[in-house]
């Protein structure tokens, strides 16, 4: 769900990148602060490894890390909106054809907005204005014809990962709802005028919608109650896991002692919606349980492929700290896409984290052959560390360790590069069709062309 329109979010999502941001996030964190550390010491990251391989002198492309090469092939979900339960059931087929792994829907409880509110395909999207989390019967269809969507998937190979609202309730309702009173939500800061300001950000009415008060609340072991066996209906109707939105809109706390439990006991996963551009904002959400989208990746995106530096991309987003729960993306029902959407898209399906591929047509997108082709080589080519070849402002070089080789070029016109990679003496294979073959020499080193606003896919035979 939109928390505020995109030149506000992209504006904060820089902010937050500062110092003065980070450290106020820290500060927030107070008495939590050791259990985070201990957290992050427990659960080491891959960037940490290899970062002290290098340390102690093992190279990148030698052959010590031989025996830490990831095998091929990496999983890509698809976010199918807009449509009704009984539309996406009979295309399920069809995106398994293309090769996902999972689909994400929109959330299905009992909501206000229909069909004829929207002013377009996806204003606003519908699914957001909870009513009564006890009923499953929405615009996209019954309870019934969902549980056949999920079947239908499962048959089909994909797993399902269900919208989960549990911050807010819909407006216009005077607080009063089948489930819910007027002391059940939050009255101390009303709509949020300081997105920095955690309370606000918290307690606030996001788009003057009423805030469930998960705490400090006379009734909030209620109100957890209720948003529990909301969690259980999802699970109930065969899902596979949760997407939460607006996750930085409840306590932390919350997502770390009652929902990322609650799905554990269930044997859910989730994705968190962290609507933020600082990677260690993000990351202390992923610390409490939870996947997260990779807002932080996405920024850079939009400024590398609106023929920006593409350089930028060198380092960026939660993915290159902690790819193991990082989903990259290129746009969704909240945020457009770069201008060169087809770059946007070779970069995050050869890159690490797993991809939520959208758009608003959905058959637009699985008919897009170019795409089609670079979900196949996330699925069979995509694997191993990342390292860098090269990187200027318009050329983008990166070897998925032992692999893929891939360029990618958003200038005016065609680059040849000379680059180090982990082959040596290897013919390999351009999986994008746009170039021909190259050889690797002893030494390990290749020269590539990579097509004006284009790309290359290199793999061995």
């Amino acid at each position: 769900m939109a928390s505020e329109d995109n030149t506000t979010h992209i504006e904060d999502g820089r902010e937050r990148q500062s110092e003065a941001g980070n450290e106020r996030r820290e500060s927030k964190r107070g008495s939590e602060e050791a259990k985070r550390t201990e957290s992050r010491r427990a659960n080491l990251t891959r960037r940490a490894f290899v970062g002290g391989l290098s340390v102690i002198g093992l190279g990148v492309g030698l052959p010590a890390l031989a025996g830490k090469v990831t095998a091929a092939g990496e999983p890509v979900h698809f976010q199918y909106f807009h449509e009704t339960w009984s539309t996406i059931t009979d295309n399920l087929s069809k995106v398994a054809d293309r090769g996902y792994d999972a689909v994400w829907i929109q959330a299905p409880q009992k909501s206000d907005l229909t069909w004829s509110d929207q002013s377009g395909r996806n204003d606003p999207p519908l699914g957001y204005q909870p009513v009564d989390y006890t009923v499953f019967d929405s615009e996209f269809g019954t309870e019934s014809e969902l549980r056949s969507l999920i079947s239908e998937a499962h048959d089909q190979g994909l797993e399902v990962y269900v919208d989960c609202v549990m911050n807010h309730m819909a407006s216009g309702h005077d607080y009063d709802f089948p489930r819910f009173s007027y002391n059940d939500f939050h009255h101390d800061v009303g709509s949020i005028d300081d997105w920095s300001d955690d309370h606000q950000v918290e307690h606030g009415e996001l788009l003057g919608l009423p805030d469930l008060a998960q705490y400090e609340s006379s009734t909030s072991e209620y109100v957890r109650g209720e948003l529990m066996n909301y969690m259980e209906k999802i699970a109930d109707v065969g899902a596979d896991g949760y997407r939460y939105d607006a996750v930085k809109h409840v306590e932390e706390k919350y997502w770390n002692d009652y929902a990322n439990p609650k799905a554990d006991d269930l044997g859910l996963a989730r994705i968190g919606e962290v609507y933020d551009g600082s990677i260690d904002y993000v990351q202390g959400y992923i610390d409490t349980g939870m996947d997260a989208f990779d807002y932080p990746l996405y920024y850079a995106l939009s400024d590398a492929f609106s023929n920006g530096d593409i350089s930028q991309l060198q380092g960026a987003g939660v993915v290159e700290q902690d790819p193991y729960h990082a989903h990259p993306f290129v746009y969704n029902h909240d945020v457009d896409s770069p201008t060169q959407y087809h770059l946007a898209h070779a970069f995050v399906l050869t890159s690490e984290g797993v991809p939520m591929i959208y758009n608003l047509y959905p058959n637009e997108i699985l008919d897009d052959s170019a795409i089609n082709n670079m979900v196949w080589v996330k699925k069979n080519l995509a694997g191993g560390e990342t390292y860098w070849r090269h990187a200027d402002s318009d050329l983008a070089v990166y070897e998925r360790y032992s692999n893929l080789l891939v360029g990618i070029n958003n200038g005016g016109s065609s680059r040849t590069q000379s680059v180090y990679t982990s082959w040596t003496n290897t013919t390999l294979h351009d999986y994008s069709g746009t170039a021909g073959n190259v050889t690797t020499g002893s030494d390990g080193w290749v020269d590539i062309t990579v097509p004006s606003e284009g790309w290359v896919f290199y793999a061995p035979n």
